[in-house]
């Protein structure tokens, strides 16, 4: 298990059995120590289970983003109930590490397997990950995400796309 998949599991495990929030690692790795959005996807026997992230930082470093969002993912995500203790063993950690986004100028710049996509409308946003089993066009990625951000189908958007480094 990558050590930033390892950080999400064991903070989501100490939150879960003590309501304690981890500590950021001291010291702290190189790979931990940029600023940079981050996505903590949980699941359990292959079916999502929590999923949330920050497309730009809000904290100090990718340390600090993980260990946020995966309290988030596993007790926010208001898809889901809270996860409970006695799901721990089931659940599966991946890590998305998030490239910071860029605008568009044409569809042609968008791929659903190599690059996610955050809509924007006025204050409405929605934002999908690259590489979604079952998402395999820029039409289904753009549905999905309009979708996600109650933005309808005739609104004007500004699209940007964005990598991921996915750590599990």
């Amino acid at each position: 298990m990558h050590s930033l998949a390892k950080l999400a599991k064991d903070t989501v495990e100490e939150f879960v059995r003590n309501r304690k929030v981890k500590p950021v690692p001291e010291p702290l790795p190189q790979e931990m120590a940029e600023k940079a959005g981050v996505f903590i996807c949980l699941k359990k026997h292959g079916e999502l289970r929590g999923c949330i992230g920050t497309f730009s930082p809000c904290t100090g470093n990718i340390a600090a983003e993980t260990i946020r969002n995966a309290i988030a993912a596993a007790t926010e995500d208001p898809r889901f109930m809270p996860v409970t203790e006695d799901e721990l063993p089931d659940i599966v950690y991946s890590v998305d590490v998030l490239s910071p986004p860029e605008k568009i100028k044409d569809m042609s710049e968008l791929d659903p397997g190599k690059y996610g996509v955050i809509l924007v409308s006025g204050c409405k946003k929605g934002l999908l990950l690259p590489d979604l089993d079952g998402v395999d066009t820029v039409e289904e990625q753009l549905r999905i995400t309009r979708m996600k951000a109650c933005i309808l189908p005739d609104e004007k958007t500004e699209i940007l796309r964005f990598t991921v480094k996915r750590y599990s």
